[in-house]
């Protein structure tokens, strides 16, 4: 089952073919942050920011999830890495 990012019950990525390809695209973005829960004082964990989910999706026409993530892996590759 293909997954995407959502808002609110807008559709705003590709589909991707597992819920932890759209979690890397959402960190790529910046759109995770740290939340730190009153149980869990510990360690924080990643959420989505402002509302954003990941969710399963339908395939628009002629959509791709593995080419997708496959389009994405290449891009990463290609950026410059700012260490």
């Amino acid at each position: 089952m293909p997954y995407a990012l959502f808002y609110q019950d807008a559709k705003l990525s590709k589909a991707y073919p597992t819920e932890a390809d759209v979690w890397k695209l959402a960190r790529k973005s910046g759109l995770v942050v740290d939340a730190v829960s009153e149980e869990e004082t510990s360690s924080p964990r990643p959420v989505l920011d402002n509302d954003y989910e990941i969710r399963p999706c339908q395939l628009d026409p002629n959509e791709d999830p593995v080419k997708n993530k496959a389009d994405a892996d290449r891009e990463a590759r290609q950026e410059p890495r700012l260490n």
